[in-house]
């Protein structure tokens, strides 16, 4: 079927293609509301989140605001850099905050609730303990700014320290001095003027070259454009760096700079910061700007330069490359002033041949002497949880094998480790888990060790083909060798959030099970496995789906390959009684270079479900069956690459799946649907294009043509031109002309995903309409990748919920076809 646009006003709702008919013009239409009881879910007030202060002893909850109005993300956004900014209050855009609305304080061992009194519709982010568990500090937004609050925990009085002035445009605006007395914050700079005025006509030309160069780029988005980005740029990255003390004056630390990134030691003598400098690029984000790391003292004087980087716009593209010279410095956690960071040995490129990838060196204060080589490492470096003088884990990982390695190492004998463990980190029926992490008195995380200290504590998921246990259990230092302490309960989720004593046998936890929603509970190891006390009682937000059923389906693909999917079925459904129901199918491909652990399967029976924003489970409420999440593994084995049999895998795995629901009885093979969101859209045009499996097809956000990002994409490390027939083969833009099935394309205007670019949707829509397609292409103004606003949510699902109606629960047998093109 085909349609045509006609040239008129965008509308406050722009919609491209309108349903089944002959072609027509473009709809004026309002934002639309979900049938019940969609919306009455949607606007319920969301459950408040947890966070456990230092000294274990109170825990703040924070209420939430709910879906914003599109009001807000009407707000003036710039996009700068591969940040979103908004230019009135100097942080991040409407798009990427949740503001939190409300603070109240639980005692751990008991007593009641503590409301702290806020101003009236107060909003605020970024709240973060101090270190000694006595304040909270957050940023509250006010009509000309950003404002530094604190709240003292036992008074619960709120206070503001700062003028608007905080800036919090690259996030991360401040940092807790470790004593506890007082913060250092990004500030702008006392004075500043107005934004500088870009509306005067070009001076010139915009030129970029590249002289033989070599340097490939990503899809970015949000990049500087021309000299008026640059100035805009420089005008609200600028920062100065300002201590300001709970009690006295506030002081400045330096002379202001564009400040990306800055972090106070542990003993608080020093400050750690990044900042960028000219030139600027028009093709890579602010984080591969040329910048300059250094340390300097708390009188605002450089002490020691670490690093003076250039523009890196020509890292590699397989996944594993890194940028030549320092990089990921950090402070030790568990010293009081000592510098660690990374350098690649091979150039960072892993195509490059190399005993040693990476070199990670210490260097302590005053920063006089030679940087100390704590390990060297045979794949990339992926992060170190620093524990005591003697103990450290150091991590790294490779990407083309999906290995992980573990290495325990002596920071006061450096130079080498002992492997602890190497593993697939995509297998999760052996993974041992993650030492348990514990902010010292300085405010920075390291390990929490038994009373003995031969020991570490370890948390994991515990996933097994059964479903996942959570899990505490002890680490010997010396074998590596894991010993279980605790394990969560059958039908039970339950997973550790602090531990309350020094002997580690209190636990605060987070407990759910399929009927009960996650609560915060207090248990003693020593007492009844039952025996545990509510610290918070929140209801069930959608009471509405308690009846919704939910099992784990395991099934077989053609070539062996084992798949599973959690099948949802609706409140009241018998199958014997009802017989089969339309149903959706929403899923995400993955790639694996193992068969076995692609297919590994988790039963989420213990799982307390209820959905929210865009989910699709909402068709739940409608009469739909949803199989959520079904394997769709795409798997290279023996150094096969998987996407070059993308689409014979992804065939495989989606007509198992739906053989699988139709055995069942749960499903009618003429009613069934296919969708995602991003890649899941990405593999919904696919199965499209290439199957008959499906009467429809709801694409979100998703990218259709792979020569618009021809330098690698979701795992793909290959460009276009080292691989050009699997980037051909594997775009539905290419098969067009296939999609013999309707398909509603739904994309955010202002997406801000690497490579879903809205261009993407509207290319496949101009390619599906100009073939004759059956499509229907809806843009969400002001949206990102996910959608925020409240009426884009409840129009997002109207959208759904009508588009399935018309093309599957309501649909009659279909004509036969052909089979699979």
């Amino acid at each position: 079927m085909r349609h045509r646009l006609l040239g008129r006003a965008m509308p406050a709702f722009v919609l491209l293609a309108v349903l089944a008919g002959p072609a027509l013009a473009q709809e004026g239409r309002t934002y639309q509301q979900p049938p019940a009881p969609i919306a009455d879910i949607l606007d319920t007030k969301p459950t408040p989140t947890p966070s456990l202060s230092p000294d274990r002893m109170t825990l703040a909850l924070y209420d939430r605001a709910n879906l914003p109005p599109i009001t807000e993300l009407a707000e003036p956004m710039l996009r700068l850099a591969g940040y979103r900014i908004n230019p009135r209050n100097n942080g991040q855009a409407n798009s990427r905050v949740t503001w939190l609305t409300g603070i109240g304080f639980q005692p751990v061992e008991g007593g009641p609730a503590r409301t702290v009194s806020l101003p009236a519709n107060a909003r605020f982010v970024s709240p973060g303990w101090s270190p000694d568990g006595r304040s909270l500090a957050l940023l509250m937004d006010a009509p000309t700014g950003l404002e530094l609050w604190t709240v003292d925990v036992a008074s619960g009085r709120a206070r503001k320290l700062t003028d608007a002035r905080v800036n919090a445009a690259g996030g991360g605006a401040f940092d807790w001095l470790p004593d506890s007395s007082g913060l250092v914050v990004r500030m702008t700079p006392e004075g500043r003027g107005p934004a500088p005025d870009v509306s005067r006509p070009p001076e010139g030309p915009i030129v970029e070259e590249s002289l033989g160069r070599t340097a490939p780029a990503r899809t970015y988005q949000d990049l500087l454009s021309n000299a008026g980005d640059e100035a805009l740029f420089e005008h609200y990255f600028t920062s100065q760096l300002t201590l300001v003390p709970l009690e006295g004056p506030a002081r400045t630390l330096g002379a202001p700079a564009v400040y990306l990134g800055s972090g106070v030691s542990p003993d608080g003598r020093y400050i750690l910061q990044t900042t960028v400098k000219h030139p600027y690029s028009y093709v890579v984000p602010a984080a591969l700007f040329p910048a300059e790391v250094a340390i300097k003292d708390l009188q605002g004087r450089v002490v020691h330069r670490v690093a003076d980087l250039p523009l890196r716009d020509n890292i590699p593209t397989p996944f594993d490359s890194v940028a030549p010279g320092p990089r990921s410095a950090q402070w030790r956690a568990d010293a009081p002033s000592t510098l660690v960071w990374v350098e690649a040995q091979d150039g960072g490129d892993p195509r490059t041949p190399a005993e040693v990838r990476d070199r990670v060196f210490t260097l302590a204060a005053p920063f006089t002497g030679q940087p100390t080589p704590l390990i060297d490492l045979k794949d990339r470096y992926g992060g170190v949880i620093w524990g005591d003088a003697d103990t450290a884990l150091v991590l790294s990982r490779q990407f083309n094998s999906r290995r992980e390695t573990r290495y325990l190492v002596d920071p006061s004998n450096p130079g080498q480790g002992r492997t602890l463990l190497e593993r697939n980190y995509q297998d999760r029926y052996n993974d041992p888990g993650f030492p348990v992490t514990e902010a010292n008195a300085s405010g920075f995380p390291v390990m929490r060790f038994t009373a003995d200290g031969a020991r570490v504590l370890m948390t994991g998921a515990g996933a097994t083909r059964a479903g996942e246990y959570p899990f505490l259990s002890t680490m010997d230092l010396t074998t590596g060798a894991t010993e279980r302490v605790w394990t969560s309960a059958d039908g039970v989720y339950e997973s550790v959030v602090g531990i309350l004593d020094e002997d580690g046998r209190r636990l605060l936890t987070r407990r759910e099970t399929r009927a009960d929603p996650p609560n915060i509970h207090a248990r003693n190891l020593d007492e009844p496995a039952a025996a545990t006390r509510a610290i918070t009682q929140f209801p069930d937000p959608a009471p509405q789906l308690a009846g919704v059923t939910k099992q784990l389906i395991s099934y077989t693909r053609a070539d062996g390959v084992q798949l599973s999917g959690t099948l949802y079925l609706p409140a009241g459904y018998d199958k014997d009684r009802d017989g089969p129901l339309p149903l959706v199918m929403w899923a995400y491909p993955a790639e694996f270079t193992d068969a076995a652990v692609a297919g590994q399967v988790v039963d989420t029976a213990n799982r307390f479900t209820r959905p929210g924003g865009i989910s699709h489970l909402f068709l739940l409420t409608q009469g739909y069956a949803v199989l959520d999440d079904p394997s769709m593994p795409i798997v290279g084995v023996n150094g096969a690459e998987p996407n070059d049999t993308y689409i014979q895998q992804l065939t495989a795995s989606a007509e198992a799946a739906v053989n699988a629901v139709v055995e069942m009885g749960v499903a009618d093979r003429d009613r069934i649907a296919v969708g995602g969101h991003s890649y899941g859209a990405f593999m919904t045009a696919n199965l499209l294009a290439h199957t008959d499996l499906f009467r429809t097809g709801i694409a979100r956000s998703g990218a259709y043509n792979r020569t618009l990002t021809p330098f690698g994409f979701q795992a793909e490390q290959r460009t276009y031109w080292e691989a050009g027939d699997t980037y051909t083969e594997m775009s539905p833009f290419t098969y067009a002309n296939r999609v013999n099935e309707p398909i509603l394309l739904i994309h955010g205007e202002a997406d801000d995903n690497s490579g879903t670019f809205p261009v993407q949707s509207e290319r496949f829509y101009a390619a599906l309409k100009g073939n004759g397609a059956n499509v229907r292409y809806v843009v969400l103004p002001l949206e990102a990748h996910g959608y925020r606003a409240r009426e884009s949510v409840g129009h997002t699902l109207w959208e759904m919920t009508r588009w399935l109606d018309q093309y599957v629960k309501n649909a009659g047998p279909r004509a036969a076809t052909a089979g699979t093109p």
